[in-house]
């Protein structure tokens, strides 16, 4: 596993925050003395820590978290992307080079995607908080015992007997760490139940229940992305009062051209059905999404816009969304959630720059070009 610190553009780890730290890799032996050396140094600087890691060992795994424990760090899942490295791939010997380098690097932090799994969310959990973003993943899966037998042929019954010693010996040692660092037991006997070449990605509920992170609204902020379509979006997890389970919201924003837009948002069927979608801001007047259209287990809701109209709707520092179901009197229950917009006019102005020009803007460059005096070639 590899440690360095990276510098970011303002808030993209946080309100006010900038610069974190990258745990990124496997967990072997040494890991642990290795990150006390480095928290070492750091020790006048309080930065969040990152982890991409798809696990190791887990004994060094519990000593790392029991050192996030007795200090003031705040402990999320993400990956970041190092400007240094260029063209480079980021688990390539340049840019590993430029990782261990001890500099303060230079990236871009992304959770969409990002795993710690295996050990690593043990680590993890050791943190005074801890913080998983909707888009990231936490797995889990029983370990497996590895040890050295001498002689000649040993009886199957022997090896047996000492790797369920191990497991025995594991047992108790994650069962005194989660009492110590608040973790519900229940993670430990959830793991117990997932085979070493299974992995099981911990649902929400799941996230919420043993106390890795208890938010009842969890959402990233806007985020450009480049695939075969540019977009942006932004992903939110809501466990309302009175509700048993969370559900997963989800927004993306594409474009036509420079003046045209549609937003989408996705939410889980629900059983009562919903009968309007609307978004609002700062007491104003809600505006309805089309729609919806329906998949297995989510249902998809429209709306499109030009940019005026768009920036007049989204770009606040704060937005609700209105979900109404139908009640049995044939009354609108609303439902309102109230999302940050964090992150908007910076997705946004990338999203545009990748845009094809609307007509007006086509015309008024074509016009633009034409009414340039042309240049007298001398011969």
């Amino acid at each position: 596993m590899i440690f360095y610190v990276v510098k970011g553009a303002p808030d993209s780890c946080g309100p006010g925050c900038d610069s974190w730290i990258e745990a990124e890799g496997k967990i072997e032996s040494g890991t642990a003395a290795r990150l006390k050396v480095f928290l070492d140094r750091q020790r006048d600087r309080s930065l969040p820590i990152y982890f991409a890691s798809p696990g190791g060992n887990l004994d060094q795994a519990v000593a790392m978290g029991g050192m996030l424990h007795a200090k003031p760090t705040i402990a999320r899942v993400g990956r970041t992307l190092v400007r240094e490295c260029g063209f480079e791939a980021q688990d390539g010997d340049v840019c590993v080079k430029f990782k261990q380098s001890g500099r303060e690097l230079h990236g871009d932090l992304f959770t969409r995607g990002a795993v710690c799994a295996s050990a690593c969310p043990y680590v993890f959990a050791g943190a005074a908080i801890h913080e998983i973003a909707p888009d990231a993943v936490l797995a889990i899966h029983s370990p497996k015992i590895f040890f050295t037998l001498h002689g000649g042929p040993v009886d199957p019954a022997v090896v047996a007997a000492a790797d369920e010693r191990g497991h025995q010996r594991a047992d108790r040692m994650v069962a005194a760490y989660l009492a110590k660092v608040g973790i519900d037991a229940g993670l430990l006997g959830l793991t117990k139940t997932i085979k070493f070449e299974d992995i099981h990605i911990l649902t929400r509920d799941e996230i919420a229940r043993f106390g890795l992170d208890r938010r009842e609204l969890v959402e990233t902020p806007w985020k450009f992305e480049s695939d075969k379509l540019s977009f942006m979006h932004k992903i939110a997890v809501v466990q309302k009062p009175g509700e048993k389970s969370f559900r997963l919201l989800q927004w993306r924003v594409a474009c036509f051209d420079t003046d045209r837009f549609v937003l989408d948002f996705q939410r889980p069927i629900a059983a009562a059905g919903i009968a309007s979608v609307a978004i609002a801001h700062s007491g104003e007047s809600p505006v309805y999404f089309n729609g919806p259209a329906k998949g297995p287990s989510f249902e998809q809701w429209s709306m499109r816009l030009i940019r005026s109209r768009l920036d007049a709707l989204v770009d606040h520092p704060e937005i609700e969304i209105i979900e109404s179901s139908v009640a049995a009197d044939g009354h609108l229950v609303p439902q309102t959630t109230k999302l940050s917009n964090e992150g908007w006019a910076a997705a946004i102005e990338t999203l545009v720059a990748s845009c094809p020009l609307s007509k007006e803007a086509l015309t008024i460059q074509m016009s633009s070009q034409a009414s340039k005096p042309s240049e007298a070639v001398a011969k």
